[in-house]
């Protein structure tokens, strides 16, 4: 039964790689174009990008829409509003639309669950079949410090990963890219918006923990495509990483920036803690 639990556990940590992929991966600037004229175009969309991340960082708030496909493994969306002013907070509804993780959860007793971001952990709720089997308690909390946890410390970054899945951190990896270019005006949902794209190779990272994080990811290269409008805010990304295991596609729509963000953190009798789960597992006292 531990064993089980600890499996179920280890698919809400799965919903939030899937959520953050490599969101959270930054690195220095990358250098200029050889030609003058490139050079000067680089720069001009290096300040654009850069009022971007400001704005952005600065709204401290925006409703989230995203969908997420890791190839046969899953696809799936989350719906709701994060917060960043002191960390990452807020609330996502997710739904696993296919893949085996869908399967895995329609045998749960739900393809829905419900995600809470507070600053020191992050809160999934299983639902009934899962509580069975865990004390009568229906969610899981992952302490970002204990994420390290994973086997042979896969999971080291992951907590700041979760922790920087914000619209500005976005803005911020595609500002890591040497071949950032303006594509041009497009309208997102209604609203013109300037589309900018790029492509990150993790073998190109300057920052040594950087790439080793992206590389034991297995991600090889990935590309970038944000659309921001004539207030310098987000409204609609796309990344693809290119993994040793296939091709993760996410998209989201950022709106109502500025939005209130509650969470609530779930009773704690009816919470259980990944450690703990974790030390039952192992028999660890």
């Amino acid at each position: 039964m531990q064993g089980t639990t600890v499996r179920r556990a280890g698919l809400v940590l799965a919903v939030a790689t899937a959520l953050t992929g490599p969101a959270a991966c930054t690195s220095p600037d990358s250098s200029d174009g050889p030609g003058q004229e490139d050079r000067a175009a680089h720069r001009r969309s290096l300040a654009a990008l850069r009022s971007a991340e400001h704005a952005t960082e600065h709204a401290e708030s925006a409703r989230v829409e995203s969908t997420t496909t890791m190839g046969s493994l899953m696809s799936m969306t989350a719906d709701g509003t994060l917060g960043w002013s002191d960390g990452i907070t807020g609330t996502l509804t997710i739904t696993y639309t296919g893949g085996t993780m869908a399967d895995t959860m329609r045998r749960l007793g739900s393809t829905s669950m419900e995600a809470r971001y507070l600053p020191d952990a992050y809160y999934a709720r299983m639902g009934d079949t899962f509580a069975e089997q865990a004390g009568g308690r229906h969610w899981i909390r992952y302490a970002y410090e204990d994420l390290e946890a994973l086997t042979g410390g896969s999971g080291a970054h992951l907590g700041d990963q979760m922790r920087g899945t914000t619209p500005n951190q976005t803005v911020k990896l595609l500002l890591s890219s040497g071949d950032v270019r303006k594509v041009g005006e497009e309208t997102v949902r209604g609203r013109t918006a300037t589309h900018w794209s790029g492509t990150v190779a993790a073998a190109d990272v300057a920052d040594a923990g950087l790439r080793k994080q992206l590389t034991e990811a297995g991600v090889t290269t990935e590309t970038v495509d944000i659309w921001v409008d004539d207030r310098n805010l987000l409204v609609k990304k796309v990344e693809k990483a290119r993994m040793t295991t296939g091709l993760m596609t996410q998209t989201a729509h950022y709106a109502d920036y500025g939005v209130t963000v509650r969470a609530e953190r779930p009773p704690r009798s009816d919470t259980g803690d990944f450690e703990d789960l974790m030390r039952k597992q192992t028999g660890t006292p």
